[in-house]
């Protein structure tokens, strides 16, 4: 499987999404070498899902990995301990919505089903295991992961711990380092796969805000970057750029970071555009960052106190 993924919540809903350009970026990620995708059914309801089906289907003959997700059944983010296990990952939810994303997809199987939130409050039931144990065994999907809360990467050590999880989707990037402390050891322990998501903390890593940016209503990056949160993020982008090294850019340096970590199966940066897909691509090259340069970014870790979905 490719270091480097295609993240494609952007695809399903974000303003500014284009399903041309989708699909051309797509079909140039698969030309490229990207061979693992990861969707959702909560990525506007379904249509990432629908995109990433007809591009299956262009491309028939390559083999492609294709992850998605069951969304809560009450549908909040992010899950909260004391929510009923019955009210967000009910048997025949798990089973319903798997059935309507591979429909979605146009696929008889999955290789990677997700739960989208999640609450160890939950490990020990084993209503969810014996779920995912008989889509395993009906061949629905090959494998079974779980998307982590953000900023909780501590909260699925329980999980994981059943055997039944095969992966975990986590927020990681040089700004959020902390899966690396309890999180990383146990998959690498129980050999649980890792995929990175966020790289870019949506967006200030690409050195391309600014802090008088908006975004239209009901772009939930309003509620990501508010103005007080922008300002604070984009004071530490300011600090991270004199870590950067010369003939780098920082989207550059934001993943290579992420590559470096051995304990990472894969990173899945969204490219809604041609260019993404061209800058991200190029960085699968082997070449590592010094130890000097990691040493320094390790200084750029940030602990966040706030909560957003």
């Amino acid at each position: 499987m490719a270091e480097i993924g295609y993240g494609m919540w952007g695809m399903g809903g974000w303003t500014g999404s284009d399903d041309r350009q989708s699909h051309e970026s797509l079909d140039a990620a698969i030309a490229g070498g990207c061979n693992f995708f990861d969707t959702a059914w909560a990525y506007g309801s379904g249509h990432s899902e629908r995109l990433l089906g007809e591009a299956v289907r262009r491309h028939a003959g390559t083999r492609l990995y294709i992850a998605t997700k069951v969304p809560p059944k009450n549908l909040k983010w992010p899950a909260k301990a004391e929510y009923p296990l019955a009210d967000v990952f009910p048997a025949d939810h798990i089973r319903q919505c798997t059935e309507t994303s591979l429909a979605n997809l146009g696929l008889q199987s999955v290789d990677l089903q997700q739960f989208h939130v999640w609450s160890d409050a939950w490990a020990e039931d084993d209503s969810w295991t014996r779920a995912i144990d008989d889509l395993k065994r009906e061949g629905l999907i090959r494998g079974f992961g779980i998307s982590i809360n953000r900023w909780q990467p501590d909260s699925v050590l329980k999980a994981i711990s059943t055997g039944v999880v095969d992966s975990v989707q986590v927020v990681y990037n040089i700004f959020d380092q902390s899966p690396e402390d309890e999180l990383f050891p146990k998959c690498r322990e129980l050999g649980v796969a890792v995929i990175a998501r966020v790289p870019f903390d949506e967006g200030s890593l690409t050195g391309a805000m600014t802090r008088d940016m908006t975004w239209p209503e009901g772009d939930w990056r309003n509620l990501y970057f508010t103005p007080d949160k922008l300002g604070e993020t984009l004071d530490r982008v300011e600090a991270l750029r004199t870590d950067v090294p010369a003939g780098m850019t920082l989207p550059e340096l934001a993943l290579r970071f992420i590559l470096a970590n051995p304990d990472v199966t894969t990173v899945i940066p969204g490219m809604r555009r041609l260019r993404h897909v061209d800058a991200n691509l190029g960085i699968s090259d082997g070449l590592a960052l010094e130890p000097a340069v990691l040493e320094r970014l390790r200084r750029h870790r940030w602990t966040r106190t706030y909560v957003v979905v």
